[in-house]
Parts: structure tokens; sequence; C-alpha cells
């Protein structure tokens, strides 16, 4: 499985003690969303656990791996939180609208861990399942990751542990990244489709694998050379299947969750409102 703080970037930091991260976390640059921390064992990492929940500090711990010592930690600044809140409220308002609402659990970032022995610990930055069905500890099927100082590189490898950490039940990852120097906010939707075998090859378990799939990109572009700055969407509307996110086929008046291309003007234009 491909591991994102193995690829991601040369770490930044070498883990020495508590103090130190927290300080060094404090000082980052407001557009700096994600650390790297080598040298983190086991039981650092269980000690960082902890000294977060006696801060009450709201950094996520993106990945860990323990075979690497490597941490993600990622860094809640504004921009990045604006990145996916927003889309995911939007992503609600609509599944409210088709009288969901009460049959979709949104699960935040939640803490998930790899379905298999000595699997690597995840948070994400917004989630949601359908309840009953992904309730009480659960793999959700929507996930969405935002980044400010990674770039797309680097959250699609995050978007392929979720698929392979979560064995499959994660059904679609939304990926959103700010880039400030291009004025533009990048939204990228992955699933997983069936590899398809080669013409009279023996049926194997990996002729019946899956991969993750791009299936749509959307470019928003902040002009700034009108006043006021407008957002203008590349590519159309996003468009979320039903079937992947309730696990049900869509009832008499259920259909695909979408969102236009004026509701992502709106929602680009709420991130920059933060910067």
């Amino acid at each position: 499985m491909a591991s994102l703080v193995s690829q991601f970037e040369p770490p930044r930091l070498r883990f020495t003690n508590v103090e130190d991260l927290f300080r060094t976390l404090s000082c980052m640059n407001k557009d700096e969303d994600c650390i790297v921390v080598a040298d983190v064992s086991p039981r650092d990492f269980t000690e960082i656990e902890h000294e977060r929940e006696k801060r009450a500090c709201h950094i996520r711990f993106r990945e860990y791996n323990r075979n690497r010592q490597l941490l993600l930690i990622t860094i809640p600044t504004f921009i990045h939180e604006a990145l996916h809140l927003r889309l995911f409220s939007r992503i609600y308002h609509q599944i409210a609208l088709s009288g969901n609402e009460d049959s979709w659990a949104p699960i935040g970032a939640a803490t998930f861990r790899a379905q298999h022995p000595g699997g690597d610990d995840g948070e994400g930055d917004s989630a949601g399942g359908p309840e009953p069905e992904r309730c009480a500890g659960a793999w959700p099927t929507l996930v969405i990751e935002a980044g400010v100082s990674q770039s797309l590189a680097g959250l699609r490898l995050r978007m392929q542990w979720w698929f392979a950490a979560s064995q499959h039940d994660v059904k679609i990852v939304l990926l959103t990244q700010f880039d400030r120097a291009h004025r533009t906010i990048t939204l990228e939707k992955w699933e997983e489709m069936a590899t398809v075998a080669r013409p009279g090859a023996i049926a194997t378990r990996s002729a019946a694998a899956v991969r993750p799939v791009l299936r749509q990109t959307i470019t928003i572009t902040r002009d700034a050379t009108v006043d006021p700055a407008v957002c203008m969407v590349t590519s159309g509307a996003l468009v979320l299947g039903f079937r992947e996110l309730f696990l049900r086929e869509p009832g008499p008046a259920e259909g695909d969750v979408v969102l236009s291309v004026e509701q992502l003007e709106r929602y680009a234009a709420g991130v920059w409102a933060m910067v």
C-alpha cells in the first residue's frame, strides 16, 4: 500500500520530545497545513496523542506509519478548514434537501486504522456515510481531503490509503487543493473500478482487483482583475453517485448529489474569504 508519509517529501522535523514538537507546531506559517515528523516510535506516538488530548489541540494525525516511524500532521489553518468544511456542508445540505438527512451520518475527522495487523492510523478532514449501514466505527463511504501546502500528488497518495486501508469500503474520495500562486482551487473525485482481465487470462485474485480512477477534475479560478473578484468553474458540476454514497439503489424521489457550477463558485468565494 502506498504510504503518504513515506513518499510525500523528506521529513522536515525529527522528533526529540513532545514539548519541542508542539512548540514548532505553534510557530508554523499560516499557509503551512502539514508537517512530516521523523523518528516517531509507537511509544512516542502514544505520548503525542496524550499530549494532544491534554492540550485540547486540534491538530490531526493524517497518517502514522509504524514501520517507518513517520508521522504526517495536519494543522487546521483557516484556509485548510474552509476547503473541506465548506465543501462537505454543501454536500450535506443537498442530502438534507433530498429528505435523507436522518439517513446520513457526518463522521468528521474520526481516527481509522487499516484493516490488517499493524495497520497504519489515519484521520481524514471530513467524512460521512449512510445510517445505519456505516455507524459505530464503520468506514465512511465519502472522504474529503484538503491541502494548502500539500500538493495534489501528496493528496493522491492519501486517497490511495483510504481505499486500500478500508479494504474498499470507502467509495468516493474528494481531494480539494488550494493554490494561492495560481489563484485556483482544484477538485478531484476519485472512485474505484475493477481491472479488466486480459482475454484468455486465468481468473485470479489480481484479475478481480480494483484500482482508483479519476472520475472528475474541476478547476475553480479566482479572477482578481475585476471588482469584486469572481470565481469561475471549468468542467461543470460536481456529481456524487447515490449508490456510492448510500450503498443502495435510489428511490423514486432520490438521485445523485449534485453541486452546480454556481454552488461551486460560492464555495470557492467562501474559501478565498479566509485568505
